[in-house]
């Protein structure tokens, strides 16, 4: 769960081009090295992967790219079931990932100063079929794009 928090932390800093150097905190893990910016540029290329037409989805997406991040969580599960179901080849699990970060870059680019307020940690922590998913993966240091 803490490194969840210091991958989304990086994924945002990169989002929003901060300073990556505070989340290169290269603790080690059971699989290697553990770097939250390495694994949030994988998540990115997971969430590219995600071909969502955000705009035109649904009229709860439309609120969150308004700013109305409380209805993050929703739509990332609705979009998420719907995808995996279309694209067999996506488990739900990284169906979840790749529209949590595909919609978290929409959010970034339409309103940046809401980013921070979308609750990603506890989303992806909350969601036991994600958390079972990466765990069984071995960690995030091997979760691939």
């Amino acid at each position: 769960e803490k490194q969840t928090e210091h991958v989304v932390r990086a994924l945002f800093s990169d989002l929003l081009n901060e300073e990556e150097s505070a989340y290169r905190c290269l603790e080690k893990d059971s699989g290697g090295n553990f770097d939250p910016v390495v694994i949030a540029s994988r998540l990115r290329s997971i969430g590219d992967q995600c071909n969502i037409d955000f705009e035109n989805s649904s009229h709860v997406v439309a609120e969150v790219l308004k700013g109305k991040v409380e209805k993050f969580g929703a739509a990332v599960d609705s979009l998420s079931r719907s995808w995996s179901n279309q694209n067999p080849e996506f488990c739900y699990e990284r169906a979840f990932l790749a529209v949590c970060v595909k919609l978290a870059m929409c959010v970034a680019k339409k309103v940046p100063a809401m980013l921070h307020r979308i609750q990603l940690i506890e989303l992806i922590n909350g969601n036991s079929q994600v958390r079972s998913y990466i765990e069984s993966s071995g960690g995030w240091v091997s979760i691939q794009n």
